[in-house]
């Protein structure tokens, strides 16, 4: 009797957090779950995932221009160069720019922080139909304001309470979130602020204050592994991407959207108009 082939997991599966002790070491920031190619191979994959990722956006969008309230927010966080703004560019521009909404937080404002932390993050939230990406979060403020000391230890204990009950109700309304913490290493990242130095046409990219936050590695990998243990829940779970090779991070986190989408089970809306007799008017005009 033939055996069963067992079913591989989704790259989703593969690469969601399981809900106990995180531990950020225990994770290959040069691995390639899900994928057994190469560079060449995998930038080719990404390309073919476009025209899927194209049609089932479209479809969402649709529904959303047809009363629908579904939506999806992709969240990316991870340390300086690992590869945010790279996720927005090379899979976000394999959507059309009407159905996407990208948002690039950096340090609040002071109106901001007198509205609460969660504030700006409600101002930014997709409409029903789109799909939203945030280059940072409403994350930086239980990861930053803990390295920095900008809020009291009571302060930060409440906002991962305050995070997973905005998350839930995100979720109860329609939206379905996908959190993605960009993992690399401090080797890895050494050699992208120096291809920086090393490239005028990068100057602009790089920022002396970086040092000060790589010189707080350490402090920066714990405070992750306890958003990530904290925020880990059923409704909004967390992913770790290894993200030392780009081209992995960047058909991974397709692959993630792409599987999210597949399972929406998205249809295309029907006309709440008489086609035959839209046809026949449309037919004998002028």
């Amino acid at each position: 009797m033939a055996k069963t082939k067992k079913k591989q997991p989704s790259v989703l599966q593969t690469l969601t957090l399981p809900r106990r002790s995180v531990r950020l070491a225990d994770h290959d920031s040069r691995a390639t779950p899900g994928f057994s190619g190469d560079k060449a191979e995998g930038k080719a994959s990404l390309d073919e995932l476009g025209g899927e990722l194209a049609d089932l956006q479209e479809r969402l969008y649709a529904q959303g221009r047809s009363g629908g309230k579904r939506s999806v927010l992709l969240v990316l966080q991870g340390m300086d160069t690992s590869g945010k703004g790279g996720v927005m560019r090379h899979v976000g521009g394999l959507f059309d720019p009407q159905g996407v909404h990208l948002k690039a937080f950096g340090p609040p404002s002071a109106e901001e922080r007198r509205k609460g932390f969660l504030w700006r993050i409600r101002q930014q939230l997709p409409e029903p139909g789109r799909i939203g990406v945030f280059d940072r979060s409403h994350y930086e403020d239980v990861l930053v304001a803990r390295v920095r000391g900008l809020s009291s230890a009571a302060t930060i204990e409440k906002r991962y309470d305050a995070i997973n009950t905005f998350e839930e109700r995100l979720v109860g309304s329609g939206t379905i979130v996908v959190k993605a913490m960009l993992h690399i290493s401090p080797d890895e990242q050494k050699e992208r602020l120096l291809a920086r130095l090393d490239d005028p046409t990068k100057y602009w990219k790089y920022n002396p204050g970086d040092l000060q936050e790589r010189a707080l590695w350490p402090e920066y990998q714990k405070a992750y592994e306890i958003a990530l243990q904290r925020c880990n829940t059923k409704a909004a779970p967390w992913l770790v991407v290894p993200a030392d090779r780009k081209w992995y991070r960047n058909w991974a986190i397709a692959s993630i959207l792409l599987e999210t989408l597949r399972g929406m089970d998205l249809q295309w809306p029907p006309g709440d108009f008489d086609v035959d007799e839209q046809r026949r008017l449309l037919t004998e005009s002028p």
